[in-house]
């Protein structure tokens, strides 16, 4: 079973924001923590989650599927999604509600907003409108 709805309100922090931005996202990159979501998890082992349910929820996307299974890999991708300024353009208490990057397999990732300067990510459905948007601005948004 696939999701059939999304967030309407997911906007990308326009590109001449980021650039006047650079400098409190490059701040923000280095304070951010990832805290995980056992969902999302097959193994959630090395991330220090509990496992889900035994039943799981079949509509969440698992990390394993896109070759994350290390809560290092999945904090440098926060980060770099930080760094490119694939974020939301609405913030709380000073941080972005969502950000964005891509796995190294290409598959789209979408982290959010847990608590403040901490995020938990998924993949993005394969049905998400907004992943085609993810990985043109990956591309593009490079130092």
């Amino acid at each position: 079973m696939t999701r059939d709805r999304f967030n309407p309100k997911r906007t990308l922090l326009p590109m001449d924001q980021v650039g006047r931005m650079r400098p409190a996202l490059d701040e923000l990159a280095g304070r951010v923590r990832y805290g995980g979501n056992p969902e999302h998890k097959r193994d959630p082992g090395d991330f220090r989650l509990r496992p889900p349910h035994a039943a799981g929820r079949p509509r969440k996307t698992l990390c394993d599927d896109a070759g994350i299974t290390k809560r290092a890999a999945a904090l440098e991708l926060l980060r770099e999604g930080f760094r490119r300024g694939l974020v939301d353009a609405r913030f709380e208490r000073g941080w972005p509600l969502m950000v964005w990057a891509v796995a190294p397999d290409g598959t789209p990732l979408e982290a959010t907003w847990e608590s403040v300067g901490c995020y938990h990510g998924y993949p993005m459905p394969e049905n998400d409108p907004f992943r085609e948007e993810i990985l043109e601005q990956w591309r593009l948004r490079r130092d």
